[in-house]
């Protein structure tokens, strides 16, 4: 039987990509050289004049508790407790304890004139380059664009310039268990033909 062309694996890469929540990762670290690996791979976007406009950086250890203790400190203050009643405390604060983190910087180019749409695009083109990258290891993704994944991730000393877009949580799964279901709405509700 032949193989199947790139085409067709990167197509099974593509249409089974999902989000991947971070309280379903494993008790399992990702080794630092394919973490490496995936934000190569993310920075191979395209981007506009060649401006490489984003910034990861990766968070661990002492930050899945203070990005937890975080988290729910900003929900217990930003929201009522009805959208955020007490008996979601527990999992708030235990949720990055399994993940690893990359913060989603975008850098506006201080040479090139450039509107920020373009780098903006540019950066989540990254974000889905490491996704994909991770969903083709096994690995489990979910980008967290909230208030409080944006404001932890500015809170680690951003320069002028900078502006933070969220934070990617990613780690290993139990693939036989953990299976999210994606679909599309039909093809000819998207496109169209001109001639």
């Amino acid at each position: 039987m032949k193989g199947k062309t790139k085409l067709e694996l990167l197509t099974d890469v593509i249409r089974t990509r999902r989000s991947i929540y971070a309280d379903d990762f494993l008790e399992q670290e990702i080794p630092d050289e394919i973490i490496k690996e995936l934000i190569v791979n993310a920075t191979w976007a395209p981007n506009y004049k060649c401006t490489e406009p984003w910034r990861f950086v990766v968070l661990r250890g002492k930050h899945r508790k203070e990005l937890g203790k975080f988290m729910l400190d900003f929900y217990q203050r930003e929201w009522s407790e009805k959208d955020f009643p007490p008996t979601r405390y527990e999992h708030t604060l235990n949720y990055p304890q399994n993940a690893t983190m990359v913060v989603i910087i975008m850098q506006r180019s201080k040479k090139v004139k450039i509107q920020e749409w373009e780098e903006l695009a540019a950066v989540a083109c990254a974000v889905q380059n490491l996704w994909l990258s991770c969903a083709a290891q096994d690995i489990g993704g979910y980008w967290d664009s909230s208030a409080a994944a944006i404001l932890y991730g500015a809170n680690l000393g951003l320069k002028e310039h900078e502006r933070c877009l969220g934070i990617f949580y990613m780690g290993y799964y139990d693939l036989a268990t953990t299976k999210p279901k994606g679909k599309r709405k039909l093809l000819r509700k998207k496109l169209s033909w001109l001639a």
